[in-house]
């Protein structure tokens, strides 16, 4: 398996054209408009999924996030993205449908997203580099613990989005 910071992923410019590719810990390093899928997995009785980063994680290690995802590698369609992180990180495949794009930027992060969602039930199978544990909770109880615990900020973003609309 190829080590992530190697990695070639799609960097984009403010309206997400593709410019080039180069080498994730580059992309990292330069601060790089990127892209990233999100997918937001919910089970049959709407509660999300959420997960709980390892610690080795590049950007926000050990925190909760209520999508699984990643950075859009070159050559890849950010759907061709969301099912590859889908089996990667929780080792399913669901339909995923599209939700909105939006761009996200804080100190360390300036990334395109394109967010869906998903129906699955589980059992998941967690890669192990990328997921420690997970767990089904409602929107409002993600919200809630958010306020104890470190989300990822983008991901608590999209959630705030889901609520408002």
């Amino acid at each position: 398996m190829l080590n992530p910071d190697q990695e070639i992923v799609q960097i984009v410019d403010a309206d997400d054209n593709e410019i080039a590719a180069v080498a994730r810990h580059i992309m990292r390093k330069q601060r790089l408009i990127h892209r990233a899928s999100y997918i937001l997995v919910f089970n049959k009785n709407q509660k999300i999924f959420v997960q709980k980063r390892t610690l080795s994680k590049d950007m926000y290690p050990g925190y909760l996030d209520v999508a699984a995802g990643g950075v859009v590698l070159a050559g890849e369609s950010y759907e061709q993205s969301a099912d590859r992180e889908l089996e990667e990180e929780l080792g399913i495949k669901a339909k995923i449908q599209f939700l909105f794009d939006r761009y996200y930027e804080d100190a360390d992060n300036r990334v395109w997203g394109r967010i869906f969602s998903c129906i699955h039930e589980g059992p998941f199978t967690f890669q192990p580099e990328e997921v420690a544990d997970g767990w089904f909770m409602t929107i409002d109880q993600a919200l809630d613990l958010s306020k104890k615990e470190p989300f990822t900020p983008d991901g608590l973003e999209i959630l705030r989005r889901l609520t408002s609309s």
